[in-house]
């Protein structure tokens, strides 16, 4: 039997199967008023092998049955808008949609993907819901599953969506985890040194991260009023970011050996990260940027810098690009990595787009120069 099949997604696998079309892709974008949400629908608005996306809004009752306009997005011909429809299943199966983005709430995707997938569609989810496969890194959500079995077949079966580590993986799923902003600025700045095992992991890594206000999404709070943000500058959820668990487990670490400290920026949108590791042993720079170099040659959106060149905020923000950049201490042993990207773009819809083109056969760079 289709291991999917005992959760009603033997369809979806089925789907994925079917000869390729020639006409446009027909996606959706539920979630769409969000700031990723928006973005997203930017960029799929104008992607060549994209038809003019479905933009979806939960429905908040009878008030809200109809579509409302869209000013902030134009359509593929730039003379109209499109409009955000209220969400249903109905709508996707007439509107024949193949490619389901959630950019919704971590527990909404987590009750809607098992019903998405049974009905055959394909789905890239921007939340975390289905990025994390231990249940001690899941805790921080507090799911509450209505089919904990159908759950943790879904929970083992989503590709985590990091395009630069994952692509033969993300190239064959239906359902795509991701990743978090954070944990993906992380994760590109460590893994080259981590998998070459140039690191020694018991004298700790600490990743010192900062974040645009963006980054805590579009429903207000305390935090993230003007008058909290402006001219200041805070650390938070210390020891308990939910993005932490991505970074212990795509790079194998223990939580005793990583420290993530996650801090708010007073602008709108980017992310830096300062990493700090001591190596096994004495190395040169020409050796550590041989090393990046290579670990991603090929790999388009992420950007090397030289021995000593930092990148900043300014340089990635509004691109898709990851910028990492490094400088060695003269005993060979201490190296701090930056790195930095869009939270909005490499850190969400960007990294959204690019694993849709890797699911469906396309240049990985389309529809984001």
């Amino acid at each position: 039997m289709d291991k999917y099949a005992s959760i009603g997604i033997g369809s979806a696998r089925r789907h994925k199967e079917k000869p390729r079309m020639a006409a446009k892709l027909k996606a959706a974008i539920l979630g769409a008023t969000g700031y990723s949400g928006l973005e997203l629908a930017r960029l799929l608005a104008r992607h060549p092998h994209v038809d003019s996306p479905l933009l979806l809004r939960r429905s908040q009752g009878s008030g809200q049955s109809k579509p409302t306009p869209a000013p902030f997005v134009a359509n593929h011909n730039g003379n109209g808008h499109l409009a955000i429809t209220p969400f249903s299943w109905d709508v996707l199966k007439q509107k024949q949609i193949d490619l389901l983005f959630l950019a919704t709430p971590h527990d909404l995707s987590r009750e809607l993907v098992p019903e998405a997938l049974g009905r055959g569609l394909r789905v890239v989810d921007l939340s975390g819901a289905w990025r994390l496969k231990c249940s001690k890194h899941r805790e921080v959500y507090g799911f509450q599953d209505a089919d904990a079995t159908a759950a943790a077949e879904l929970d083992a079966s989503a590709v985590y969506g990091l395009p630069e580590l994952n692509a033969a993986e993300i190239a064959k799923a239906d359902l795509i985890a991701n990743p978090g902003c954070y944990a993906t600025s992380v994760i590109l700045a460590l893994a080259p040194v981590l998998s070459s095992d140039l690191v020694d992991r018991d004298r700790g890594i600490i990743s010192d991260s900062k974040s645009g206000v963006s980054g805590a999404g579009k429903e207000p709070t305390a935090r993230t009023h003007f008058v909290s943000v402006a001219d200041n500058f805070s650390a938070y959820a210390v020891f308990g970011h939910r993005h932490t668990g991505e970074i212990l487990e795509q790079l194998q670490l223990e939580a005793s050996q990583f420290v993530f400290t996650p801090h708010l920026l007073p602008i709108p949108r980017g992310i830096l990260s300062t990493i700090y590791v001591t190596l096994k042993r004495q190395m040169t720079p020409k050796e550590i940027e041989g090393c990046f170099r290579g670990f991603y040659a090929g790999k388009k959106w992420v950007r090397i810098f030289p021995p000593s060149t930092l990148p900043e905020i300014q340089f990635s923000v509004h691109t898709n690009y990851c910028d990492i950049g490094f400088t060695l201490a003269r005993d060979g042993r201490r190296l701090i990595i930056v790195s930095c990207l869009d939270n909005l773009l490499k850190g969400a819809a960007g990294q959204a787009v690019q694993n849709m083109n890797l699911m469906y056969g396309w240049d990985e760079a389309e529809g984001l120069n």
